[in-house]
């Protein structure tokens, strides 16, 4: 008994002495419980949808009034073309594209059919499902609604359904969910190993003693994490080759746009990831730190970046989180070249952002690290 009390006297001496790892302990099941409580969420409301409105009438403006007061379509964007409706759903601007033809009240009125156009983004196969649902039910309920206002005015009725509402999905016609998936366990493969890699590099070079021999070098600081980087963005290239082979002939997954363009902005990626690496390297003591800090940046990225839950669904704050974190951005981008097939024009805002991601990760990081031995 007097081994073991002193043994659990030491341990909890030294949980305490390592301050980073305790708190990373006590904070990540706290971190856990608020992302699977708060933002993860399968019910897809306030979808962001353009509509292009020919008929400008009092019924279409109802039917757009039933709409929107669902909660599952927020409209943002009011289009005067076809062109505008392509590009915002291209762009992923808007989820959501409602097209009103300019005979839409003409034909309600003299007891025609009257037909709705609802052009889905069906990339995202949970957000595309709400939008398909929520507006077939809402084309049904004003349906009902006027065929019992004429089945009260006169005896007999119509069995001509008074709205149609054509659902359009895009880019996933099928919902085939390894074309959702796949480009998205690619960004997930490219995280988990890069950011984990490198978190531990430095960490491993201090540990082993091997750190003198990089103080003693010429290098400069940025040269020394670019030394890091560098060799692991080719192991990066190489994950990403592997998965889009396996995605082809596996899963037949289309490639619809340029191959060259998606590994050209797969570095982008790669390399804010390995960033993000480094920087862990840098503030943790231990590879044991690294790794607990690795799985703290991981977590988050599966479940806010849009990987497996729709960030339209989520609230506010975590929506906002994750555009913090690489993943999202890249996300964006592999499935608008994979399956949408849009140029750079399309997809710069994201590259942007990984940009500016990598920039602050880098010069913290470089700030950070000083070649001596801690």
């Amino acid at each position: 008994m007097k081994r073991l009390r002193a043994l659990l006297i030491k341990e909890f001496i030294q949980m305490r002495r390592d301050k980073l790892t305790l708190a990373m302990m006590l904070v990540f099941p706290m971190v856990q419980l608020l992302l699977f409580g708060y933002a993860i969420n399968t019910d897809v409301k306030h979808l962001p949808t353009i509509v292009f409105d020919q008929s400008l009438q009092q019924d279409s403006r109802d039917l757009l009034n039933s709409l929107t007061s669902s909660e599952y379509f927020d409209i943002k964007y009011v289009a005067n073309s076809f062109q505008e409706i392509n590009d915002a759903v291209d762009s992923g601007k808007t989820k959501v594209g409602i097209i009103i033809p300019p005979d839409f009240s003409e034909n309600l009125k003299h007891g025609r059919t009257a037909t709705v156009q609802v052009i889905v983004d069906a990339t995202d196969s949970l957000s595309a499902s709400s939008a398909i649902s929520a507006a077939q039910l809402i084309g049904q309920l004003k349906s009902q609604k006027i065929l019992l206002q004429k089945m009260q005015g006169y005896t007999g009725h119509t069995t001509q359904n008074p709205y149609e509402i054509r659902i359009r999905p895009w880019y996933n016609s099928d919902f085939v969910s390894a074309f959702y998936m796949v480009p998205g366990i690619m960004g997930v493969i490219l995280t988990m190993t890069m950011v984990m890699i490198t978190s531990m590099a430095i960490v491993r070079e201090r540990e082993r003693g091997t750190l003198e021999q990089l103080i003693v070098t010429p290098m400069k600081n940025w040269e020394l994490m670019m030394g890091k980087i560098i060799p692991y963005s080719i192991v990066g290239y190489v994950q990403v080759t592997v998965s889009i082979l396996v995605g082809i002939l596996v899963f037949d997954l289309p490639i619809r746009g340029s191959l060259g363009l998606l590994y050209g902005l797969t570095s982008f990626f790669i390399i804010a990831s390995l960033a993000q690496g480094i920087l862990i390297s840098t503030v943790a003591k231990t590879q044991m730190q690294a790794m607990q800090m690795s799985f703290f940046v991981f977590l988050p990225s599966i479940l806010l970046s849009g990987f497996m839950f729709p960030r339209e669904a989520m609230p506010l704050f975590f929506n906002l989180l994750g555009n913090i974190l690489p993943l999202t951005f890249y996300l964006q981008i592999m499935r608008s070249i994979i399956l949408k097939g849009v140029g750079f024009s399309i997809v710069w805002p994201q590259v942007l952002s990984l940009i500016i991601y990598i920039m602050i990760a880098l010069v913290i990081s470089i700030k950070k690290f000083q070649k001596k031995v801690a």
